[in-house]
């Protein structure tokens, strides 16, 4: 029997602690997102007053301001990490702040998305090229460079600190995308929080403010969820990638 069991732990070398946990977590990370966003959905189509003017439609907006505080807060962790790598030259610093920034970009997808299909119901336009929604997509474009730069062909820590120097300078845009409309006059965007060029906030019924906290914190459980996978993910392919060289050198020898 326990000669079984010493040849069962010799076929898998140096998995079990490490990767029992991972697993564990990344079931707590799921099931915590499934049921904050199944009680998000009931906070959002039930339990929130419906907007007098733009009624059903309005409901867009918790989509549209989570997925907006999710790819600021991507983002951020990518900023963090990124000077956490540039001065440790961590791997793991480089993995959190690369797979950080891909989900930062596709919730900025779902904002650019989701902005003009709100738009269609509260301007009767589709796109406006207002101060937010242009700082928006240069947030985009900077970020969509950042991952541009991490598929180029080269040696993996060049294209690290490359891609590193981009993270923390393409930060800089998040607090000029928050503070546009605070900045700038524009008609659209109305400010919902705190003072703007008007020196008055524009306010939101209770209700919709309690679905709108519940809705950003199920958000913030999927983008851990999303971050746990992400950055599992890319310790396989490094340990798939050395198996490969070290095959490799076998075979030349």
């Amino acid at each position: 029997m326990s000669m079984n069991l010493e040849r069962e732990k010799a076929m898998l070398p140096g998995t079990p602690l490490t990767s029992m946990k991972s697993a564990s977590l990344s079931k707590i990370l799921f099931a915590g997102t499934v049921i904050s966003m199944l009680v998000s959905l009931y906070f959002i189509f039930i339990f929130a007053a419906e907007e007098s003017t733009m009624h059903a439609a309005q409901k867009i907006f918790y989509f549209h301001v989570s997925s907006a505080w999710l790819a600021f807060m991507a983002f951020f962790v990518t900023f963090v990490f990124s000077i956490l790598f540039l001065i440790k030259r961590k791997r793991i610093f480089d993995t959190y702040a690369y797979v950080s920034a891909e989900i930062g970009v596709v919730f900025t997808i779902i904002v650019l998305t989701t902005g003009p299909i709100w738009a269609r119901s509260a301007w009767n336009t589709w796109w406006v090229w207002e101060p937010r929604l242009i700082t928006t997509l240069i947030l985009f474009f900077i970020y969509i460079a950042y991952i541009m730069i991490r598929q180029m062909d080269g040696v993996w820590d060049k294209k690290a600190r490359l891609s590193a120097v981009f993270g923390i300078i393409g930060f800089a845009d998040v607090p000029i995308v928050f503070f546009a409309i605070r900045w700038w006059q524009t008609k659209f965007h109305p400010i919902v929080f705190g003072d703007g060029p008007s020196q008055q906030g524009g306010g939101i019924e209770s209700s919709m403010l309690v679905a709108l906290l519940v809705t950003i914190a199920a958000f913030t459980i999927l983008y851990a969820y999303l971050l746990q996978k992400g950055v599992s993910f890319e310790k396989m392919k490094f340990k798939v990638e050395q198996y490969k060289e070290k095959l490799r050198e076998e075979l030349e020898k």
